[in-house]
């Protein structure tokens, strides 16, 4: 007897658009198989159109695709976001590229040379200064736990951790302006690591450049206090980079040493009608440790400073409690104002979610308030701190290099695509013929974002296949 299939109310909408999908052979798998080449991306891209491959000669089509023949008439291509709280998919490829790009620069390859092992080389970490005194775990050297300026001796996953002591006191607008300029400081620091090179090597700045460059690769992290540090790969090379090797006087001690007198030297002024004037300066935590040479014992090797780097890079201020996503109005930017009057969509407000409603720790609320806040002046207009409200003020790209520390990572992503062109020719029976006898023709245009309810589900079933393979591979490689 054939069972009755449930009334048709009864059915979720991703179970009915997946058993429309199936009545015709094929297409769930084809639509699958979409799903599985974007990785389960969160939110895809939709494209429509064609991609025809020709004969160069004779313009014969050897192969074309069209949307026109697949079952949602649409074709799926990945986001790209690099945020893990947006898409864990996109984001895991994102950290693979930058590991990738961070360990070329140490062991060499990408087109980097392998001499760069023996150049010196170290990992630092700076810090923002104190805006005022927040719940922390003190210790001695010895490691023996110390209270806290509260009196308590807080949990390792205690809310309270990084939240100011006394909140009325604490300088937020400080705190937030510092975030903005985070960026300018690091560029000010790089300047005056060359200078005090050259002092410490008794050039001048012009003899310096003629037989030393320096090279790094940083990334952005935001502590609990929901201010940003920079961790960073710095290496000296030759004067042609990677290639050549830089003078001997040039150690990693000599390093250490100019990295700490830069960051004594570095200062900004920003002068404010409404906030009086302030100087910027980096924390007095300064953590800069050499890095050992690939597997040689140390726990600061060439993969585990790749690792770090690249954990963080998908990173944002979401760690800190704080948003992943703007608050600015779509229509307004922001402003609370179109074409002279009020903006309807936002209500004149300039945000087109309330902070005030969002599920944010008090601490975070109170950065993001003070952001919108001073973006509201006319002087700090520059700053655009609206916009980077969500990111409390920090403005800066969370991953940069300088010119020649490796590869970049749009050489990866030219790498990968060819590969995949190759993979292609090879499945449609071209893998023989020269590139330059082949024309590509193609025209595609947006259609939207997102899934159908069942490419959804389809979707979220890829995402934890890849979350078991991941849990998976890293069971074995630690049972090894």
């Amino acid at each position: 007897m054939t069972a009755t299939p449930p009334p048709r109310h009864k059915l979720s909408p991703a179970l009915r658009d997946l058993l429309a999908l199936g009545r015709h052979d094929g297409d769930l798998d084809r639509v699958r198989n979409q799903v599985e080449r974007v990785r389960g991306c969160t939110r895809p891209v939709q494209l429509t159109g064609y991609s025809a491959t020709l004969d160069a000669e004779t313009g014969e089509p050897l192969h074309v695709f069209t949307t026109l023949d697949e079952p949602t008439g649409r074709l799926l291509i990945p986001c790209g976001n690099r945020r893990a709280s947006r898409c864990p998919s996109c984001s895991r490829l994102y950290a693979a590229d930058t590991f990738h790009l961070i360990r070329a620069g140490l062991t060499g390859g990408k087109g980097t040379t392998e001499a760069v092992r023996s150049h010196p080389r170290v990992f630092a970490t700076l810090t923002a200064p104190s805006f005022g005194p927040v719940h922390n775990r003190p210790a001695t050297p010895s490691g023996r736990r110390l209270p806290c300026r509260c009196g308590s001796h807080h949990r390792e996953d205690d809310p309270a951790l990084g939240t100011p002591v006394h909140p009325p006191t604490y300088d937020y607008a400080g705190a937030v302006l510092w975030n903005a300029h985070a960026s300018a400081l690091w560029a000010r620091f790089t300047t005056y690591l060359r200078r005090e090179l050259a002092a410490l090597l008794g050039l001048t700045q012009k003899e310096l450049r003629t037989v030393l460059r320096v090279s790094f690769a940083k990334v952005a992290e935001y502590q609990k206090r929901g201010l940003v540090h920079f961790h960073a790969v710095i290496r000296l090379d030759g004067p042609d980079g990677s290639g050549t090797h830089p003078p001997a006087g040039a150690t990693a001690d000599v390093l250490t040493c100019a990295l700490r007198r830069a960051r004594e030297r570095v200062s900004l002024i920003l002068d404010s009608d409404v906030l009086g004037p302030r100087e910027l300066c980096w924390g007095e935590q300064l953590d800069v440790r050499e890095i050992a040479a690939f597997a040689a014992g140390s726990d600061l090797t060439d993969e585990a400073v790749a690792a770090y780097i690249a954990k963080y890079a998908t990173k944002g201020a979401e760690d800190a409690g704080a948003l992943d996503a703007p608050l600015t109005c779509g229509s307004c930017k922001g402003t609370g104002d179109r074409h002279g009057t009020g903006c309807a969509h936002c209500d004149g407000t300039g945000y087109h979610q309330d902070p005030a409603r969002l599920p944010l720790a008090q601490h975070a609320r109170q950065m993001v308030r003070t952001a919108w806040d001073l973006g509201a002046l006319t002087e700090l207009a520059h700053l655009k701190l609206r916009k980077w409200a969500h990111m409390l003020g920090f403005r800066g790209h969370f991953s940069t290099k300088s010119r020649r520390y490796s590869t970049t990572l749009g050489a990866l992503r030219d790498t990968r695509r060819a590969w995949r062109a190759d993979q292609s020719r090879a499945r449609l029976g071209l893998a023989d013929r020269d590139e330059s006898t082949l024309v590509l023709e193609s025209a595609w245009t947006f259609h939207g974002t997102g899934y159908t309810p069942g490419e959804r589900l389809l979707a979220e079933t890829v995402r934890q296949q890849q979350a078991l393979a991941l849990q998976l591979k890293h069971e074995g490689a630690e049972g090894r």
